[in-house]
């Protein structure tokens, strides 16, 4: 008899006993958690619970002061952040980052120029070689408006489109750098329930269009609940939970984070 194991596929991302100090204060604390290939997962917890310092650490803002970040079986920790964007982590902040007197197309072709396809002094002299990229890159960051419907808004300053549309044009200069994990840091702030509903059908069709992996940190429970496959909550640095969106809804500890501690032994 021949005994067959199938073993479960290396997760794309592996945070091993992650840990953050600044001086005194310990922001996270041994935080360990996976996230598979081509899952959406979710990253939650209260304000100040470390979330974005979490980020900030995988994307090489923070170094670690203990622990690792391994992204396809390598760790990642100590590389500067392009080195950790060229790895094919993408990521947007919780305060839109775009250029805002830039147009909307020069915010998206700014992130082709790593693969531009010239040299310095090609771009000095402004020769034909420069020319012909130049115009490569624009069909492509073209190409890619269309994609999130935003062709028609290409030429307009970045600052003078409404929220929604800033979100989607950061969103989609993340995914002009061609990521194979792409980490979203509320992307539903500040955002009126009717963009939420089109941000949850985005991002569900950014993942299987582009075939990405993606982790997340939302405060907005109907965004996290309705699209998040697995669900990891962090409070005060440290992992409380992990589960489906039924199992973290029900989980007292959860409760009792968001809520105050008493809570569940009032209830009616």
């Amino acid at each position: 008899m021949t005994d067959i194991t199938t073993s479960a596929p290396a997760p794309i991302l592996d945070i091993r006993e992650l840990t953050k100090t600044f001086g005194g204060l310990r922001a996270v604390s041994s935080v360990s958690f996976s996230v598979q290939p081509h899952e959406l997962a979710g990253l939650i917890g209260p304000n100040g619970a470390g979330k974005t310092t979490i980020f900030n650490m995988i994307t090489g803002l923070y170094v670690p002061t203990a622990g690792d970040v391994i992204f396809q079986g390598e760790s990642v920790v100590g590389m500067e952040p392009f080195e950790i964007t060229q790895t094919g982590i993408g990521r947007t902040f919780q305060n839109i980052r775009l250029f805002p007197n830039l147009t909307v197309l020069d915010n998206v072709r700014i992130a082709y120029h790593p693969h531009a396809g010239y040299s310095l002094f090609d771009s000095i002299v402004r020769n034909r070689h420069f020319e012909v990229k130049e115009r490569e890159l624009t069909e492509q960051a073209q190409d890619f408006l269309a994609i999130f419907k935003l062709e028609k808004v290409q030429n307009e300053l970045a600052k003078n489109l409404p929220y929604g549309e800033q979100r989607r044009v950061e969103i989609a200069r993340a995914l002009a750098c061609n990521p194979r994990l792409l980490l979203l840091d509320e992307p539903a702030a500040g955002m009126n329930p009717n963009e939420i509903g089109q941000l949850m059908d985005l991002i569900h069709f950014i993942r299987d269009r582009f075939e990405l992996t993606i982790l997340l940190i939302e405060h907005q429970m109907r965004l996290v609940m309705g699209i998040c496959d697995r669900i990891t909550v962090v409070d005060f640095g440290q992992v409380i939970a992990r589960g489906t969106a039924q199992e973290i809804q029900d989980d007292p500890k959860v409760i009792e984070a968001y809520l105050g501690k008493g809570v569940i032994a009032h209830a009616p």
